[in-house]
């Protein structure tokens, strides 16, 4: 799909436009009032437990400056580790740390940081520099995630996600997001990194994009991408559907990561989610979210509704 052409075509070939998805979806099907529980991912988190979903292991919160003076404390108890803010959005302030031994900590590219970064860092996240709206947070600390060995060399110095759309509780689009160099091992697409479309029924690859044209190859590792296969997909798309009675809302972006251990986790969800996934995939959402719009709304359980889209979304 050639995406520099006019808005009239792009709505011909059934691509969803920013103030669509603005009034018509996100306005439309979620209640403003919902969107803290997903705005701050502690309390996604806590949602998600509640749920019986599997979310990487907190470690600790910060919620004060006066606690970081004491944060070595829950770091000595970790060989590695993650620190993110709440309330933040599109992987900024997230700090990744693979090893440690107390005096110096590794991020993923081995720079080293001392004690006194670490806390600086966290200041800067309760100060709220990486918020929504510069707003103060909380600096989160969770495990490190060990990603699934399918995804080796497939991402550059950071963990690969899987972003799925549901609407009305259906999955009706999916992508995995591959950190690059150039989006500085966040799996950030308008930053650099890869987008790969998913097929939504099959969980394969079928279309790949770095900075909105296509690619075939994974810049950094030279990993066909094509070869992506995501397994237990069924169970990732039960875990998104099922964050359609968990949250409420009805329009909603979910993050997915694989554990090598732990198998498929829930990262965070989004009440604004993005179209660039429209790009990875190469096609646009407005067919699949008028099927949906179509049904006649009898009440359907998360099995039924991915039994649907297995069906129905070829």
């Amino acid at each position: 799909m050639n995406w520099l052409i006019s808005p009239r075509k792009l709505k011909k070939l059934g691509v969803l436009g920013m103030n669509l998805r603005n009034i018509g979806y996100v306005a439309g099907h979620n209640d403003r009032s919902l969107f803290p529980l997903v705005d701050d991912k502690l309390k996604t988190k806590e949602l998600a437990l509640a749920a019986g979903l599997t979310v990487p292991n907190l470690v600790g919160v910060i919620r004060y400056q006066h606690e970081i003076r004491h944060i070595d404390h829950l770091l000595h108890t970790k060989a590695a580790f993650c620190i993110k803010p709440s309330k933040g959005s599109g992987g900024k302030g997230i700090l990744v740390i693979h090893d440690h031994d107390d005096q110096q900590y590794f991020k993923p590219n081995n720079q080293a940081l001392s004690l006194t970064d670490i806390k600086r860092h966290t200041s800067n996240i309760l100060a709220g520099l990486f918020s929504l709206g510069g707003q103060p947070d909380k600096a989160i600390i969770e495990d490190l995630i060990h990603f699934d060995d399918h995804f080796i060399n497939y991402s550059f110095e950071g963990v690969p996600d899987i972003r799925i759309i549901v609407f009305k509780g259906f999955p009706v689009m999916a992508m995995m997001r591959l950190s690059t160099a150039d989006s500085d091992g966040k799996a950030n697409l308008h930053q650099g990194a890869v987008g790969v479309g998913i097929d939504i029924t099959r969980g394969v690859a079928s279309h790949a994009v770095q900075f909105d044209r296509p690619i075939e190859h994974h810049p950094d590792t030279g990993m066909p991408l094509a070869d992506i296969r995501i397994p237990e997909w069924r169970k990732l798309l039960l875990m998104a559907a099922h964050c359609y009675e968990m949250s409420g809302l009805g329009y909603l972006g979910v993050d997915i990561v694989l554990d090598a251990r732990k198998g498929p986790m829930l990262l965070e969800l989004n009440a604004r989610p993005g179209l660039a996934i429209q790009i990875a995939n190469g096609q646009g959402l407005m067919e699949r979210l008028r099927m949906i719009e179509d049904l006649d709304g009898s009440p359907m359980h998360s099995d039924e509704r991915v039994a649907y889209v297995e069906q129905y979304f070829n």
